[in-house]
């Protein structure tokens, strides 16, 4: 179980502090107004009204224990980078930060920044991704060149084995695991000889062109 801390407890705030909780983590929930606190406290260890630009604040509150900390502020970019640099100070193992503004990366990953998170983007592309290849279910992108896909497989390939199908040599693509509908289970780092279903999902790991390729 994961200790995590949520800074900001707008709309993508309470889903990631909510859905961590769920998911039987220890989750600390922060935020200036004491409606969007309450909002979350059936969903969250901890909830606290307070105002995360104040570091004694962020010290008294342990967060530097957390395996993980989401910055969550919106426009604020004054605020973003001094909560950032302040989670840094105190050795937060992973400092998320959700960006409103593309502009805004560059200066959150000079001050520490893990990871940046731009929704509308991240969904803009995903749904782009979807348009243009139907059978990639699901996108996730690793690096500008390599990217994770979860993947229908056409009708050609069912009854055949993942052998028969050489999608490395043909595609430079490596089957990672396979979601199995029916029974449901993930084979993972699948053998050679699996026999691929109608109801199979391919979880699939390769360069972004070579998967453009599967579309």
């Amino acid at each position: 179980m994961g200790k995590f801390a949520v800074i900001g407890l707008g709309n993508f705030g309470h889903t990631v502090a909510r859905t961590l909780f769920e998911a039987g983590h220890e989750v600390l929930a922060i935020d200036k107004e004491k409606e969007r606190v309450q909002a979350l406290q059936n969903y969250t260890t901890q909830g606290v009204v307070a105002d995360a630009t104040n570091k004694k604040v962020l010290e008294q509150l342990g967060l530097g224990e957390m395996d993980a900390v989401v910055v969550n502020l919106g426009e604020d970019l004054g605020a973003t980078v001094l909560v950032t640099l302040f989670l840094r100070e105190l050795k937060v193992k992973k400092v998320i930060v959700k960006i409103m503004n593309e502009d805004h990366r560059r200066v959150l990953e000079k001050v520490g920044a893990s990871e940046i998170v731009f929704p509308e983007k991240d969904t803009a592309i995903k749904v782009a991704k979807g348009l243009i290849s139907p059978n990639v279910l699901d996108y996730l992108p690793l690096s500008p060149d390599y990217s994770i896909a979860e993947w229908a497989p056409p009708k050609e390939f069912v009854g055949k084995t993942l052998s028969e199908l050489r999608l490395r040599t043909r595609f430079g693509i490596n089957v990672i695991a396979i979601r199995e509908i029916v029974p449901e289970r993930m084979v993972i780092n699948p053998p050679a000889d699996f026999v691929i279903k109608d109801s199979d999902l391919l979880i699939i790991l390769g360069h972004r062109s070579e998967v453009e390729k599967l579309k």
